[in-house]
């Protein structure tokens, strides 16, 4: 199945599920590893300054040879832990455009919702995590009070998803669109567009005379994914490859299914500090290089996401 998709926030709003190979068991595992320590992993890009676009990399990053990578690894198929390596869409992706610039992307794990935070302090020098590239991230807005919060990131826009709904097997509770989820508990991670889209969806619900959504949330999807399994909630709103994954993968495809059309489709991002133009230069032009060569779209036809591919390597095309 070609998956089609969704996307992540930080404070209100997505990220991505691909149809491959995990089971949510063994994705209910990957909690442990997206339990916000901080293991690293390193991509296998080679190092070295014959690359065809080192030259435009920021001379520290070039002498160092590694761009270190905030990720939340516990969403696959987009990025997971394997044999403790980061694995996935977005660590293929940075593989490919390490290749380019002649650096390694070395991933470091961390809480979705504390990514921005963490690229603010310098503690990573850009972020690759199914993060929705929005209007409200670039300008430092918290989406729900409306109220700025930072500087605001830049990002490479680099893939397309859209949110979609995951229920039980068999839809028993009749989950058609988010109009049914009204009075109903919904269980997602936090931090994500998923959460921004049911705050929003729970106010709609009360306008029209029907009773709020009540929603759990958690640190990460698997832990969302395991609520659902068990039935102490009737939907998990995430990223639609993370959700057509795991409809796929958990149980043998005995757990889940993915019910009504995606919702708000929009820009996955590679995050990088505002005040790093010329790195962020280098990955679009990074990006531009690994599209016209196709190695951009093997990755994708590789996790079999090909619906997300975007044609250009925009910058903040989020809206």
């Amino acid at each position: 199945m070609t998956a089609r998709f969704t996307r992540r926030t930080t404070a209100p709003h997505t990220r991505l599920a691909a149809v491959g190979a995990i089971a949510v068991a063994g994705s209910l595992l990957l909690a442990g590893c997206g339990d916000q320590t901080n293991k690293n992993s390193s991509s296998d890009s080679s190092s070295s300054s014959s690359a065809p676009l080192a030259s435009k990399l920021p001379a520290d990053i070039r002498k160092a040879g590694v761009i270190q990578v905030g990720s939340d690894i516990a969403y696959p198929p987009v990025e997971y832990m394997e044999s403790g390596k980061a694995v996935g869409i977005d660590p293929d992706i940075a593989d490919a455009l390490g290749k380019q610039l002649g650096v390694k992307f070395e991933f470091q794990n961390g809480k979705f919702d504390n990514l921005i935070v963490g690229l603010q302090a310098k503690r990573f020098q850009v972020l690759m995590s199914a993060m929705n590239d929005t209007k409200d991230r670039q300008n430092g807005i918290n989406s729900d009070t409306g109220k700025k919060v930072g500087d605001g990131v830049d990002f490479v826009d680099y893939f397309t998803a859209g949110t979609s709904i995951l229920v039980q097997k068999g839809n028993p509770k009749g989950i058609k669109s988010l109009d049914d989820l009204c009075g109903k508990v919904v269980a997602l991670q936090k931090g994500t567009t998923s959460e921004g889209i049911a705050k929003t969806q729970s106010k709609k619900c009360t306008t029209d005379g029907k009773k709020a959504i009540t929603l759990q949330t958690f640190d990460t999807d698997p832990e969302a994914l395991l609520r659902l399994k068990q039935g102490a909630s009737v939907a998990d709103l995430n990223d639609f490859p993370v959700a057509a994954y795991n409809a796929k993968t958990s149980s043998g495809g005995k757990d889940f299914e993915v019910v009504g059309d995606q919702i708000e489709a929009g820009p996955y991002g590679i995050a990088v500090s505002k005040s790093n133009t010329q790195l962020r230069d280098a990955l679009q032009a990074a990006l531009a290089a690994i599209m016209k060569n196709g190695e951009y779209t093997k990755i994708l036809q590789k996790w079999n996401v090909t619906d997300g591919a975007v044609t250009e390597a925009k910058i903040n095309g989020g809206s």
